[in-house]
């Protein structure tokens, strides 16, 4: 009777609590929320508004000069897959391109550096350091170096023996800007994979070497699973920035230049000739882009921000830590816990 009593009360009080901890969670996520609706809401609605206004000069209509911008509609839009067509679809090939290649290349880079830096040995300070400079280097200074080094008189052409014109080409030029790229922010994921390796501890690697496990079948057993999270979120912020690629490939091959050309440089040509309203609309579809490829990649790779351990273990990682530990108890124990279950049962 006392249980069937309390448990409503037990009820209420978790429901208000619940509750509490819900109006709590509101104001504290409050403030953010504003903040983004400020920095982010609002200036897309600005945009989108924008995108329907043509560029302010002679009226067609009137013949008369006009500073106002007039209303066109969905003319900026049809005119980007229409008239400027050609230009836009290349560069939406290039931002995919260097998005895809750079990402996927800083990504080997980056786990290799991660690992490098996070084995004892000595010196392994300096190798920290020297591998995290190309990282701490303002993009327009990198840009600037790797001009020098791809000019045709440069490094490069020393090194290959031949007379290349990087910015001339266009699979030289891309090449350049992947080159230059990966050298930059390879050390950025390498950083992010650090820390996360820096959380697993040494006894699993141990119960592993037990068991009789290789080098490679600890990385894709253990070390990949639990450093997981913090790759995620390495690779998905590379991807995002690498889709809005403006100033290396403006400073090393310039503007312009079909052959490396992306949405934000075009969202900048077309600013700064004063056309805002198809500016805004190239800043809009770029947007919607880098939108999609973000949910895209959460939920295609399934990546686990917060790190659930039960989602884990649903989803089937291949040596769960309890395996790690179970396995490495020594014969001793194991049969000391047979002893005490047994006693137990018998009490029972």
């Amino acid at each position: 009777m006392s249980t069937m009593t309390s448990s409503p009360l037990v009820r209420r009080g978790r429901s208000k609590s619940a509750k509490a901890q819900s109006r709590l969670a509101a104001l504290l996520v409050a403030p953010t929320i504003l903040v983004l609706s400020i920095v982010i809401i609002v200036p897309v609605f600005q945009s989108l508004n924008q995108s329907l206004y043509g560029k302010a000069g002679l009226d067609p209509k009137t013949g008369f000069v006009s500073k106002t911008e007039p209303f066109v509609g969905l003319s900026n839009y049809t005119d980007i897959f229409t008239s400027s067509g050609d230009r836009f679809w290349t560069a939406f090939y290039n931002t995919t391109l260097f998005g895809v290649v750079t990402v996927a290349l800083e990504t080997i880079l980056g786990v290799s550096m991660a690992l490098i830096m996070h084995k004892a040995m000595k010196g392994r300070g300096v190798v920290r350091a020297a591998i995290l400079v190309p990282w701490a280097i303002p993009t327009a200074v990198s840009a600037i170096l790797w001009g020098w080094i791809f000019n045709q008189n440069g490094v490069a052409n020393a090194i290959l023996g031949q007379h290349i014109m990087w910015a001339s080409g266009d699979w030289s030029a891309k090449w350049a800007i992947i080159i230059a790229d990966v050298w930059k922010t390879a050390p950025y994921i390498g950083l992010l994979t650090l820390a996360g390796l820096q959380v697993i501890p040494d006894e699993v690697y141990e119960a592993a070497k037990i068991d009789g496990a290789n080098a490679w079948k600890r990385f894709v057993s253990i070390t990949l699973p639990l450093v997981k999270p913090a790759l995620v979120v390495a690779v998905l912020f590379r991807m995002l920035d690498a889709m809005r690629m403006f100033d290396l490939p403006y400073i090393l091959i310039g503007p312009r230049k079909g052959s490396v050309e992306t949405l934000s440089m075009l969202v900048q040509d077309e600013a700064s000739n004063l056309r805002y309203g198809s500016a805004a609309a190239y800043a809009l579809i770029l947007f919607l882009y880098v939108f999609i490829i973000a949910v895209a990649f959460v939920k295609i790779l399934g990546a686990d921000l917060v790190g659930d351990s039960r989602k884990g273990i649903k989803k089937g990682h291949k040596l769960p830590l309890s395996a790690f530990f179970k396995r490495s108890k020594p014969a001793g124990a194991v049969a000391h816990d047979d002893q005490s279950t047994e006693k137990e049962r018998g009490r029972s």
